[in-house]
């Protein structure tokens, strides 16, 4: 029985591909590559992000690459996030739910907790985690810090996010975990992961 819900929040809550893939036109334009749809995005899309990154380069990441990489994004991603909005379900499913829920983003802590806070939402998490650390990894030590950090039984967890990281690093606490294709990830390759996939985060409290 599910008791607690931890959530994703880049693509899961926060509906933000349109920044994500505007963001990631805008650091590699300097390479002349094609520009990205959100399906050419989602076609390339993994974590670690330099992974991601070096797909889409056709070849590993130079010295120092990744960070100028990294920092670009971040700076476009910032300005064009203000046009983003939650999830055409996310304050239903927010109120709805009964139990108790958090935040578990990679987005920098920094930057997380007010942005949460501006869509007036933050009340419902009983606690908030962003990365404090370096950006782009794999989610699966954060989560495990979170769970911890909540003192909940990681199997009365459910785990809603919308990448097949999420799906790792809530197997690696010993969490269920459902995905969801409103964000970064192909619905083909999420089904990979053998994970429940939803098209809604209201179909994602079912499986609570």
């Amino acid at each position: 029985m599910t008791k607690h819900i931890v959530w994703d929040w880049n693509g899961t809550l926060f509906h933000d591909i349109d920044a994500v893939v505007g963001a990631t036109n805008e650091v590699f334009r300097p390479y002349a590559l094609p520009e990205l749809t959100a399906d050419g995005f989602r076609a390339v899309y993994t974590r670690p992000i330099w992974v991601a990154y070096e797909r889409l380069l056709g070849r590993p990441l130079a010295e120092g690459e990744w960070k100028l990489l990294d920092d670009g994004f971040h700076e476009h991603y910032y300005r064009l996030a203000h046009a983003c909005a939650l999830a055409a379900d996310a304050e239903l499913v927010l109120t709805n739910w009964t139990g108790t829920q958090s935040l578990c983003s990679m987005a920098p802590h920094a930057h997380l907790v007010p942005k949460v806070d501006s869509f007036g939402i933050s009340g419902h998490f009983t606690r908030i985690d962003g990365l404090l650390g370096t950006t782009g990894g794999e989610k699966a030590a954060h989560m495990t810090a979170h769970i911890q950090a909540l003192g909940v039984d990681p199997g009365e967890v459910l785990v809603i996010g919308d990448s097949v990281d999420d799906g790792i690093a809530a197997k690696h606490v010993g969490a269920r975990a459902v995905l969801y294709t409103g964000g970064m990830t192909t619905r083909a390759e999420l089904e990979s992961t053998g994970l429940p996939v939803v098209d809604t985060l209201a179909d994602a409290l079912d499986h609570a």
